[in-house]
């Protein structure tokens, strides 16, 4: 069962979060909080989450001021952000404070939840709306790329898995690219998997760099 604690100060955004949450039979939402003072008042008391899930805008104490804290005092809490804001520099800084994971609230369910287990087995995050301002920035710098044949040869990708690769750049999400290849969204969750395992990286947006500084998209 994997712990969740909320960080919300929209009692209709926190609702609707942990009605989806509490749907899951593996997820638990253990507690909530309308800032930062809050939820470090109730980790204080010893109720420890696996993740914590935090807005960045709240009263009081916002998400990076909370961030920073849980990173510093428990360690062992992964970090989620799930903001309004799909500013690219406010997510950086988001990682630098020690997060693992950024959704943007316009987030499809079903992404949520993914992240949410991403994070939970060790992984890092980033939603496809985030990940594909980063391939933007990444495009309008490209770095030089090496033989292409040579990377797949070393790493042993796929043609399927280039292929998935592709649209992954082009900003598909999994099921648009499950409909283009007239595949299942779990066999496309699956590619995209296995692409951050072979080319050794954390997220989508590592996975779009990596490709991008190797030639293996365009």
């Amino acid at each position: 069962m994997i712990k969740i604690m909320l960080a919300e100060d929209h009692q209709v955004v926190l609702n609707g979060i942990k009605l989806l949450l509490e749907s899951q039979p593996d997820l638990s939402v253990i507690d909530y909080g309308k800032n930062g003072n809050e939820i470090l008042a109730i980790l204080k008391n010893g109720n420890i989450p696996h993740i914590l899930i935090t807005d960045i805008n709240m009263l009081n104490m916002d998400g990076l001021e909370l961030i920073s804290h849980v990173r510093r005092d428990y360690p062992t809490i992964k970090i989620i952000v799930l903001s309004m804001l799909n500013d690219l520099q406010l997510m950086l800084q988001a990682f630098e404070n020690g997060i693992v994971g950024y959704l943007v609230k316009n987030v499809g369910y079903e992404e949520m939840l993914f992240c949410i287990r991403q994070v939970a087995k060790g992984g890092k995050f980033i939603c496809e709306e985030m990940s594909t301002l980063l391939l933007d920035n990444f495009r309008r710098s490209p770095s030089a790329f090496q033989q292409v044949d040579q990377i797949v040869e070393k790493i042993g990708l796929t043609a399927r898995e280039l292929e998935v690769l592709q649209l992954i750049g082009e900003g598909f999400t999994n099921m648009q690219i499950a409909d283009k290849l007239f595949l299942s969204k779990r066999t496309v969750e699956g590619h995209r998997q296995n692409l951050l395992e072979k080319t050794s990286v954390k997220n989508t947006a590592s996975l779009i760099k990596y490709a991008l500084k190797n030639g293996l998209i365009q």
